[in-house]
């Protein structure tokens, strides 16, 4: 499933996943950076939630990507 950024201003970005069952955000904080996985529980996967404070933007970027790649397949 792919990733589509549904917000965008100058703290947070969001993606939501194509099936619009999961959201990644990044947050830039007062002190740090902050991404946030959230999935519904009516997913086929079920619920889940992760959080990860950095502080350092690259860092924070590097693990939105990896964090897309993960959660981008819903099972079956």
């Amino acid at each position: 499933m792919s990733w589509t950024e549904v917000r965008s201003d100058d703290r947070i970005v969001e993606w939501e996943r194509s099936d619009g069952h999961a959201t990644i955000r990044l947050r830039h904080g007062p002190t740090a950076w902050h991404v946030r996985f959230d999935r519904l529980h009516q997913s086929p996967e079920g619920g889940g939630y992760d959080s990860v404070r950095f502080d350092d933007e690259d860092a924070a970027r590097e693990t939105v990507a990896a964090w897309k790649r993960e959660y981008g397949v819903a099972s079956e």
